[in-house]
């Protein structure tokens, strides 16, 4: 139980979110591939790199991450999956990596808020379930490229305070609020528990940088297009 308790603690640490917000919010225009590499600055030291692809399927879409990062946590991302449907709708994710020096394994399955979630930690196999809200974007903490799911969903176009719903999975599921700035639809803050998350986003859907100024955390988006 050791394990679970520091990914619990790990997921806690850093915000995530997830929408199940109006529809109201125009979608930016899709990219059936996008591809880059985030770069993550601790107290405005560069301690981590994450290598992402985000591509169109027949059914959905798919978000696949390598990388690794060394503070606040010590984290080898070997490889994270996340299948989503057309509207955003998690099916399935897959974590293969280490947090802190230990091996980790998390495989989950999603149908209609529905989640069964497999957990291999230091050789221990648990399995944990949750209800969660069908249309919550999960956010794999310490994780940041799942954050351009987001992007995709919103975009610009968010007109209205919004409340979001956010699953932290395995852990815990968090309702807060989205917002886009009175003077830059494109810069949006997530309230989450009393934890601030700036983004700004381009028209395009393409995430451009990240910061949790409570957290000394900045992250910085290349785009091999770029």
């Amino acid at each position: 139980m050791t394990g679970l308790r520091r990914t619990a603690w790990a997921m806690a640490c850093l915000a995530g979110l997830t929408g199940l917000v109006s529809p109201a919010a125009s979608r930016p225009p899709e990219e059936a591939r996008l591809a880059g590499t985030l770069s993550v600055f601790f107290m405005e030291e560069k301690v981590g790199v994450e290598e992402f692809s985000w591509s169109e399927e027949a059914d959905g879409y798919a978000l696949r991450v390598t990388g690794r990062m060394t503070k606040p946590l010590r984290l080898d991302i070997d490889s994270m999956t996340l299948l989503m449907s057309k509207d955003f709708i998690p099916r399935e994710y897959r974590f293969l990596g280490a947090l802190n020096g230990m091996s980790q394994d998390i495989s989950s399955r999603i149908q209609d808020g529905r989640v069964e979630n497999t957990i291999r930690v230091a050789g221990q196999e648990n399995v944990l379930t949750a209800d969660i809200r069908r249309n919550a974007i999960l956010l794999p903490n310490p994780l940041f490229s799942p954050y351009l799911v987001l992007a995709k969903k919103f975009g610009c176009g968010l007109k209205d305070k919004a409340e979001v719903s956010v699953y932290m999975i395995p852990q815990v599921e968090i309702t807060g609020t989205l917002q886009a700035a009175p003077d830059n639809p494109c810069a949006l803050t997530l309230d989450l528990a009393g934890v601030q998350v700036s983004l700004l986003v381009d028209g395009t859907g393409r995430l451009v940088s990240l910061s949790i100024p409570g957290q000394s955390l900045k992250v910085t988006f290349a785009y091999e297009s770029d």
